[in-house]
């Protein structure tokens, strides 16, 4: 099951903000009028008139939890929506870059600021460039978070041949031919070749399985829209399965490796940590 987690906190920060601004303007001043005359007031008879009056003008219980919970919950829906978020990789398809785990936060204002629930763009801030890590929401099923890596720009010719991209024709530069080895999760890939990418201004690991047969073909970019690849591109659903990316889909950009877990290897893998993504 799916939460979305952005309208929560947008309908969390409506109510407890309601329930404040309500306070403050109707209930509270009620409360400081019939403290003014606590033995009046007073809740049983002879009660202290000190005791009367914090019991008069103690505030109700959700309000207190509404007074207390509203600033917490804006920051963190400001911080979500506007600065960074963090996601958790689930899968291996962009193994070596990011494996199954790794828990990784994403700038969020990198191809601009988005109004949280309705993902109206605001604010253009940039757009994405050819090979970067992008979190986006999956074409087929909006509510599901994908990453890929940019491969191809609106107006982009992209092929996919013998294990090779190929931007507008030209062949992207590939480097080295080493045998990766995995632990834990990421084992089963053990045996898999190792190549440097050198795709626009990112250089970057692929896996490739040489006598694997895979998908290939050429793809022509629509405007307003990106394609997307996986780095272990003999295991990765991307846009050579099913299409592109429209440019209101972008969550943002993956830039930082903030923790990471493999329970296959041990647990914590902290050599991992603090890692940035190339």
């Amino acid at each position: 099951m799916n939460f979305d987690f952005p309208a929560i906190m947008v309908t969390a920060t409506f109510i407890t903000g309601a329930i404040w601004a309500l306070d403050a303007l109707l209930w509270a001043p009620k409360r400081r009028l019939a403290a003014s005359n606590p033995a009046q007031a007073a809740p049983s008879p002879g009660m202290p008139l000190d005791e009367a009056h914090d019991a008069v003008f103690k505030e109700p219980v959700v309000v207190e939890y509404a007074r207390s919970l509203f600033p917490v919950i804006l920051a963190v829906l400001l911080l979500r929506s506007f600065v960074v978020e963090p996601f958790r990789i689930p899968s291996g398809s962009m193994m070596p870059t990011l494996l199954t785990g790794d828990f990784i936060l994403v700038n969020k204002f990198a191809y601009g600021l988005r109004l949280p629930v309705l993902d109206t763009k605001v604010i253009p801030v940039g757009e994405p460039q050819r090979g970067d890590v992008v979190v986006f929401r999956y074409p087929k099923d909006p509510s599901v978070d994908y990453i890929k890596r940019v491969v191809g720009l609106p107006g982009d010719r992209i092929g996919y041949f013998n294990k090779q991209i190929y931007v507008n024709g030209v062949p992207v530069r590939q480097d080295g031919w080493q045998t990766y080895i995995g632990e834990g999760a990421s084992s089963a890939m053990t045996g898999a070749k190792i190549r440097t990418e050198y795709l626009g201004k990112a250089v970057h690991k692929i896996l490739i399985e040489p006598t694997r047969p895979g998908i290939e073909g050429e793809y022509v970019v629509p405007e307003g829209h990106y394609f997307m690849m996986g780095d272990n591109r003999d295991n990765s659903n991307d846009g050579r399965y099913w299409g592109f990316v429209p440019e209101e889909n972008l969550v943002g950009k993956a830039f930082f490796i903030w923790m990471s877990w493999d329970g296959e290897a041990g647990g914590l893998m902290w050599k991992r940590i603090g890692d940035g993504i190339e």
